[in-house]
C-alpha cells in the first residue's frame, strides 16, 4: 500500500560558491593559472585587469556644454556611430595592440625549461636502420623494440613472444631464430639493453669493456658469484675466485660502474620536465620573517564594464519587449553573478592561504631563520586548524601540493608537519628531528662494520632519544638507507 507522509530535515549542505572555494584552494600556482584562463574563456563578463585598459580606438570626450555646444560635431558624431565596420578595416592593427600582459614589472616569474628528446625506442629504431639485417629479422627486432620497458629490459619469455607472433601476426618462427633478433638487440648502443634480468644487464656492459684482468674478475663475480655480490658476502667471493682483498676491491670498483637501467640513459629528458613554481617567497630581513604570495597567485580579475552597462540598461527599461531580451537580460545577470563569485573566491582563497601560511611560519619560527631540520617541531594539521580557527580538511587543503620558497630552497609545505615523540627529558620532539640524527649517525658509521638497527637504537637511546628497533628500522626505509649488510664496503 502507498502512503504519503511529510517529515522534517535538517541538512546541511555546501553551496556552490563553497563548494568553488574549496576546489580553488586546493590548486597550486600553474594549476590555478589554468583554472583562470578556463573561467576567462566561458564567462565573457569576467576581465583581467590589462583587458580594462582604455581601448586604443576609443576616445575620452568630455561632457561639457563647450564641448558639443556645435550640433555639427553632434551630427558627425552620430554618423560615425552609423557606420558599419567590416573585419577587414581592422587587419592592419599592430601587432603590440592585441597583446596583452598580465603582469607588472615587479613580478617574479618563473619559467618551466621543457626538454624533448628520443626515446629508447626511436633511438633503438634509427641503430636497426643501419644494420645488414635480413627483412624477417628486422620485423623480429622491430617486434622485440616495442615490448623492452622503459629500464630497456626485455621482461617477457621469449616462448611468450613466439606464441604471440603466431596467434596475433601469423608468423611462426622458432625460438632460437627470435634468440638471434634478440643478440642483434643487445649489441646496440646504450650497453645493456634488450637484457632480461640484472646479471645478464651486468654481463652485457662487462662485454664492451677492454679485456683486462680486473674486468675477467668482475665478470667472474657477476657470472658465478651473483647472489653472494647481492648480498655483500665478500669472503665467500674471495674463497671461490681465491683472490685477496685488494683484487675484490678492484673488481667491485669495475662493477659499480655499470648501470642497471641502460634504457634510462636514453630516455632521460624524453618526457618534459617542469620546473617547481612556489606558491609561497619566505624571506629573513634584519632577523624578521616575510612571508609573500607569489604574484602569479593573485592575478587582477573585474567585472566586464560593458557587461554591467548592458545589465544596468535592461534594468532601467520598464520591461521586455520580446523573449529575447528577457533571455539577454538572464544571460548577463547570470554571467556577471559568476564573475563576481569565481573574484570573491579567489580573494578568499588569498586570505586563507596567507593566513595558514602564516601560522606555520611562526610555528616554524626557528626552522624559518637557522634552515636546521632539527629546529622542526612537532606539528599536525590539527594544531594549524585550532591556532587558524578553521577546519582540518581546509588546512589540509592549502598544504596540498604547494611549495614555499625560502632561503634554504623550496619545499613541500606537508614537509613540515611530523608527529611527536617524547625524549628521555619528557620534552616532545619532531619525527623529523629523530630521523636527522638517524641519517648522521648512519653517515658517521664504519663502512666495513656498519650499525644494525639494534645498535642504531642503542645508539639514540644513549643520546636522549628512547625508540624501539622496529621503529628504528621504518624510519630507515623511509630515509631509503638499506640494511646493514647491503651498506657494508671494503
Amino acid at each position: 500500500m502507498l502512503r504519503q507522509s511529510q517529515a522534517l530535515k535538517l541538512q546541511q549542505k555546501l553551496s556552490p560558491q563553497q563548494i568553488q572555494l574549496m576546489k580553488l584552494i586546493q590548486l597550486p600556482t600553474q594549476a590555478l593559472e589554468e583554472r583562470i584562463q578556463e573561467e576567462l574563456e566561458v564567462n565573457p563578463a569576467l576581465e583581467t585587469e590589462s583587458q580594462v585598459d582604455e581601448d586604443p580606438y576609443e576616445t575620452d570626450y568630455d561632457n561639457s556644454e563647450d564641448e558639443y555646444s556645435s550640433d555639427k560635431e553632434s551630427d558627425e558624431y552620430s554618423e560615425i556611430q552609423d557606420v558599419e565596420f567590416s573585419e577587414e578595416l581592422f587587419d592592419d592593427t599592430p601587432e603590440y595592440k592585441l597583446n596583452a600582459n598580465n603582469y607588472s614589472a615587479d613580478d617574479e616569474t618563473y619559467e618551466a625549461p621543457i626538454v624533448a628528446r628520443q626515446d629508447l625506442s626511436d633511438v633503438l629504431q634509427e641503430q636497426l636502420a643501419l644494420r645488414s639485417v635480413s627483412p624477417q629479422k628486422e620485423h623480429l627486432c622491430k617486434y622485440l623494440i616495442g615490448t623492452l620497458d622503459d629500464d630497456g629490459y626485455l621482461r617477457r619469455e621469449l616462448v611468450d613472444i613466439v606464441d604471440d607472433l603466431a596467434f596475433s601476426l601469423g608468423i611462426f618462427i622458432e625460438v632460437s631464430e627470435l634468440e638471434d633478433a634478440l643478440r642483434v638487440i643487445q649489441s646496440m648502443d646504450p650497453p645493456g639493453v634488450g637484457a632480461r634480468n640484472l646479471q645478464e644487464c651486468m654481463l652485457l656492459q662487462l662485454a664492451r669493456r677492454p679485456d683486462t684482468p680486473v674486468v675477467r674478475t668482475a665478470r667472474a663475480l657477476v657470472d658465478r658469484y651473483f647472489d653472494e655480490l647481492a648480498k655483500r658476502h665478500y669472503s665467500r667471493m674471495m674463497q671461490g675466485l681465491g683472490i685477496d682483498e685488494a683484487t675484490l676491491k678492484s673488481a667491485l670498483d669495475e662493477i659499480v660502474r655499470i648501470n642497471p637501467k641502460p634504457g634510462g640513459s636514453a630516455t632521460q629528458g624524453a618526457e618534459p620536465s617542469q620546473a617547481v613554481v612556489p606558491d609561497f617567497l619566505v624571506s629573513v630581513l634584519d632577523g624578521k620573517l616575510e612571508l609573500k604570495l607569489n604574484g602569479r597567485n593573485a592575478p587582477e580579475l573585474n567585472v566586464s564594464r560593458e557587461y554591467k552597462e548592458m545589465l544596468t540598461h535592461y534594468r532601467q527599461a520598464k520591461g521586455f519587449d520580446n523573449d529575447q531580451q528577457k533571455e539577454a537580460f538572464t544571460f548577463i545577470k547570470s554571467k556577471i553573478d559568476s564573475a563576481k563569485w569565481f573574484i570573491d573566491a579567489i580573494k578568499q582563497r588569498q586570505q586563507t592561504l596567507l593566513l595558514t601560511m602564516s601560522s606555520i611560519m611562526r610555528y616554524q619560527e626557528e626552522y624559518f631563520l637557522t634552515g636546521d631540520d632539527r629546529k622542526l617541531k612537532p606539528m599536525i594539521l590539527k594544531d594549524i586548524a585550532d591556532e587558524v580557527g578553521m577546519d582540518i580538511s581546509t588546512v589540509s587543503r592549502v598544504a596540498s601540493q604547494k611549495y614555499v620558497q625560502t632561503p634554504f630552497g623550496t619545499f613541500l609545505i606537508k614537509r613540515f608537519f611530523s608527529e611527536s615523540m617524547t625524549n628521555a627529558e619528557g620534552e616532545e620532539v619532531s619525527t623529523r628531528e629523530i630521523k636527522k640524527i638517524l641519517e648522521e649517525s648512519i653517515g658517521e658509521e664504519d663502512s666495513r662494520d656498519p650499525l644494525t638497527d639494534d645498535a642504531l637504537a642503542k645508539l639514540l637511546k644513549d643520546k636522549g632519544y628512547p625508540i624501539a628497533r622496529r621503529t628504528v628500522a621504518k624510519y630507515r626505509e623511509q630515509l631509503g638507507i638499506p640494511v646493514a649488510r647491503l651498506r657494508k664496503t671494503l
